[in-house]
């Protein structure tokens, strides 16, 4: 098959929900959070001679009427060539809005998945040429449990072939400091631990304190963390800077920059040890490959964050495989409890949509993804989902802080600090 062949008939963008049979009510220091449930995208791209691709997409409604009423009148007719060169032309026109440019990166990945398909090789030998088939893992889960959940939870995870475990810390420094105690004598040192602290500055008035946080960083250095995730406002790179020259603990930002601009001041100033950026939700492939390079030149590392699907974990490990891993050094991986496939398995809270979006399991070895040699990206997406878990509006949780009295509530567009794809 020739890929000059190759035309572009229909874009489509399927928004997914999974409800949750009760509100789940975490509490954490100074206030709480309502989850009501879990929301996903997958993008549908289809050519007249029927190759279809798929994509992972933002799970909200203002993506998919940016998707169906910008980007799909666009690519509708046009020949799939080259995805660079569309994306070039889409740039110049109805990409000139950040956010709109921003959504067309995650269709873009479908657009790839179709090439590869044409070509008969898979999405990495399209990014630059895959270097390994596996990318290492970290089981991300426990969100506000005491100490002994935690340990708990961080032992079951490593049952499961995990070598790292990142959880959510937000009981107060003190608790916190137990927890990361308790999980040390639970977990062997050549078990990785990270923290991700992005509730540390969204409790109100019981916001730690750039002091409190020193602290907090000084004395869990001694239980050897991978790093400390979001310890402070993650548009003050400034204070990231400040923290990071004290070599307390190594720190990861970046999943709430809203552009490159943002990306790159975090990088030259070096302000953090790894940089963190949600592949589908923040500019797709090109976004990556423009600051992997700079990443590499400053001798810091990437992670990738991810708290989606199947089909997201696997739209970033293409990626990822095509540098080393003293670059590419991380791909988050959500555990989810009471997975259909897993009922008894550890992790945040049921989303059973997650695995279910792919007719088969992600191949995992020893805590590693297997990236699949087949062609596009290797998987494919069972669209009697979108049957199964009809999209819910609304916000899928609530932030409420008791001091000052407030609610805030969480949706996927990345349109403020407090509307964030996942935590």
């Amino acid at each position: 098959m020739k890929i000059d062949r190759v035309q572009i008939e229909s874009v489509r963008a399927f928004l997914l929900s999974y409800p949750f049979p009760e509100p789940i009510l975490l509490p954490f220091h100074g206030g709480d959070r309502m989850l009501l449930k879990r929301d996903a995208m997958f993008i549908r791209v289809e050519t007249g001679n029927r190759l279809v691709g798929y994509a992972p997409g933002p799970g909200s409604e203002r993506a998919q009427r940016i998707i169906e009423g910008l980007i799909a009148p666009f690519l509708a007719g046009r020949c799939l060539t080259d995805p660079d060169a569309l994306r070039i032309q889409f740039l110049e026109g109805p990409g000139r809005d950040p956010d709109v440019a921003k959504t067309y990166g995650a269709v873009e990945i479908a657009l790839y998945d179709i090439v590869g398909k044409a070509l008969g090789v898979p999405v990495s030998e399209l990014l630059g040429g895959r270097i390994r088939d596996r990318i290492r893992l970290y089981g991300s889960a426990g969100m506000y449990l005491t100490p002994q959940a935690h340990a708990g939870e961080a032992a079951a995870i490593r049952g499961l072939g995990f070598r790292a475990y990142k959880m959510r810390l937000a009981q107060g420094p003190d608790q916190d400091l137990e927890t990361l105690r308790l999980l040390r004598q639970t977990v062997d040192s050549d078990f990785d631990l990270m923290v991700d602290a992005h509730t540390w500055w969204r409790m109100g008035d019981c916001n730690y304190s750039f002091e409190t946080i020193e602290r907090l960083a000084r004395e869990m250095a001694a239980q050897h963390l991978a790093w400390l995730e979001e310890p402070l406002p993650p548009q003050d790179h400034a204070a990231y800077l400040r923290l990071k020259e004290k070599d307390l603990v190594p720190l990861a930002s970046g999943e709430h920059e809203s552009d490159e601009q943002g990306y790159l001041d975090l990088i030259l100033s070096q302000a953090v040890d790894y940089i963190q950026m949600d592949i589908c939700g923040q500019g797709g492939y090109a976004t990556g490959r423009r600051l992997f390079p700079e990443i590499a030149r400053q001798g810091l590392r990437f992670a990738f964050r991810n708290s989606g699907t199947a089909l997201d974990a696997m739209a970033a490990a293409h990626l990822g495989i095509c540098w080393p891993e003293m670059v590419v050094d991380w791909l988050e991986y959500p555990c989810y409890s009471q997975a259909a496939a897993t009922p008894s398995a550890p992790g945040m809270y049921p989303f059973p949509l997650a695995s279910e979006i792919l007719r088969e399991p992600l191949e995992l070895d020893h805590g590693d993804l297997i990236v699949p040699r087949k062609p596009g990206l290797g998987v494919t997406v069972d669209e009697s989902v979108i049957d199964r878990y009809p999209w819910v509006p609304g916000p899928w949780s609530y932030f409420r802080t008791e001091s000052p009295p407030a609610r805030q509530p969480v949706s996927s567009d990345r349109m403020s600090l407090w509307e964030r794809r996942g935590a």
